[in-house]
């Protein structure tokens, strides 16, 4: 069987959400390119933000893997499919997707409106689910693939201010049961993410604001600290380079302890 010594050499990964400099998807990408992944990074960002992660991954990779770039607005029907189209003729096939795209709220329960709850709701569940869909005619050809979503604490635990993010990723966490149940047989492997407070840039701009923050929010965090974006690339790493496949349909926690209370 072989293993993280392996490396990603000759797969191709899709990775929504990959422009941001401090975040998770950017992350990610970073990681698979340093072990040989050719990349379909999916992202809308500033052309800085866009020419920077590709070039990264480019310098990153030992092998001279394709690292394509795909900008696509996954808030519009379609969208999530035709950036599967795009990535099947940059490489044709895929090998790993990571539904990493999302959109944060931050606004009491009672005053969001029908947009908002539309839009969040589309990117941060609906894109992953088709977007798997659209790609599971290429993993079944292939004889299988991974999926990963990443989810959040949040979809076990509430929070305050959070209701639509919170619902979204408690659909993505049963999404990735439901899909690993029927998909685990056909050697598809579905698993989801579920990060805690992570050193991304929405926090980091938080905390530039309120250097409070850390404490407040980290009164739960056993570990300390908060997290850092290459943590969750690590895990990602391992679910997308192992020949193990008896995890499946499993949300993993990586949030410095702080659901345990």
């Amino acid at each position: 069987m072989s293993g993280l010594k392996d490396g990603l050499n000759g797969k191709v990964a899709v990775i929504t959400g990959a422009s941001t400099p401090k975040g998770i998807g950017n992350a990610i990408a970073r990681r698979y390119a340093s072990e040989g992944a050719a990349l379909y990074l999916v992202a809308e960002g500033t052309e800085r933000q866009l020419k920077d992660v590709v070039e990264t991954c480019r310098a990153l990779s030992p092998n001279g893997a394709e690292i394509e770039l795909g900008q696509f607005d996954l808030a519009e029907p379609g969208a999530p499919e035709a950036m599967i189209a795009a990535a099947l003729e940059a490489h044709g096939r895929i090998d790993i997707l990571v539904n990493n795209a999302g959109i944060r709220d931050h606004k009491p329960f009672g005053e969001f409106t029908r947009s908002e709850f539309d839009k969040i709701v589309y990117v941060n569940i609906a894109a992953a689910f088709f977007a798997s869909q659209a790609a599971l005619p290429a993993m079944r050809k292939q004889g299988g693939g991974r999926i990963i979503h990443i989810a959040s604490q949040m979809g076990s635990v509430a929070f305050d201010k959070r209701a639509i993010y919170g619902l979204t990723k408690a659909a993505l966490i049963h999404l990735t049961k439901t899909m690993a149940f029927e998909l685990g047989e056909e050697n598809i492997i579905v698993n989801s993410i579920s990060p805690g407070p992570v050193l991304t840039q929405p926090i980091l701009d938080r905390l530039e604001q309120d250097p409070d923050y850390i404490n407040t929010r980290g009164n739960y965090l056993r570990s300390g600290r908060f997290g850092e974006p290459e943590e969750i690339a690590e895990l990602a790493f391992y679910l997308a380079a192992t020949d193990a496949t008896y995890m499946q349909g499993a949300d993993l926690i990586i949030d410095g302890g702080y659901t345990t209370h």
